[in-house]
């Protein structure tokens, strides 16, 4: 996994999505237009953590390398040396994916 050069502030994480189903499960080709978002990726960068109220650190759950499902629409989509990525909130995630 390539380093970025983008470093993610409090509880943010930098995602790689997954790459858009090129076909059906019945073999048929999609077109750009009729591709689904997609709502699986990659973290490639994760942030501190959140500040509580008193000041401490919460550690984030999500690391560098984990698969994780978020949203279909979560995130800010961000193009970095041409690769796409989304920059979202931890708790935007749903789920790591084992």
């Amino acid at each position: 996994m390539s380093k970025i050069n983008l470093k993610p502030l409090a509880d943010r994480v930098i995602i790689k999505p997954s790459e858009a189903q090129e076909k059906t499960k019945g073999g048929i080709i999609l077109p750009d237009t009729a591709k689904e978002k997609p709502i699986e990726g990659i973290v490639v960068a994760i942030g501190p953590g959140k500040i509580s109220e008193d000041g401490k650190t919460i550690k984030m759950e999500v690391k560098e390398g984990d698969k994780v499902l978020y949203g279909k629409y979560s995130g800010t989509e961000v193009t970095v040396d041409g690769v796409e990525y989304l920059i979202m909130r931890e708790s935007d995630i749903f789920a790591i994916v084992a």
